[in-house]
């Protein structure tokens, strides 16, 4: 026969106890594709993107660049043996152009779309809430499957 051994019980666990309740976390708030900070090595212009993280790295997506590792290096400087860039050697990168993830249109601040009203320069984060991907919206096809194909639905273009 087994013994076991029994730990004696307290008030705690025992009869009579309040239970705990389960505690429930709030889910972070959804910060916007357009409004992520980005940043660029200046060697090789790899951009680091928090919406991504670097997975094959051990860094799980949704992590800022404040908080990679001290040692961090960038991953294609230091696959391609051009020494260890580190975080030192990123600067801020803000994307300037935004691809529509349904058809490919892609929005330039720099040019803006006159034609809509949409000064050259305008920001991507500027344009209004109700903003729709203007080849989108005029594909009956795209707008009968998808709907309209808002800001949301645009993601930053790199290029390099």
């Amino acid at each position: 026969m087994r013994l076991e051994q029994r730990r004696p019980r307290t008030a705690a666990s025992g009869k009579g106890a309040p239970k705990k309740r389960p505690v429930t976390k709030k889910a972070a708030k959804k910060v916007p594709v357009y409004k992520l900070k980005r940043y660029r090595c200046r060697l090789c212009g790899y951009v680091y993107s928090p919406l991504r993280g670097e997975p094959q790295h051990g860094i799980p997506e949704g992590t800022p660049f404040e908080d990679l590792p001290d040692d961090y290096v960038c991953p294609v400087c230091g696959y391609q043996g051009k020494g260890r860039i580190g975080k030192w050697g990123f600067d801020e990168w803000a994307p300037t152009k935004y691809i529509c993830s349904v058809c490919g249109y892609v929005y330039d601040e720099q040019r803006g779309e006159p034609h809509r009203g949409i000064k050259p320069g305008t920001k991507f984060e500027d344009l209004p809430d109700d903003y729709t991907c203007p080849v989108c919206a005029q594909d009956p096809k795209i707008s009968v499957r998808f709907g309209k194909v808002l800001k949301q639905g645009f993601e930053p273009l790199y290029t390099g």
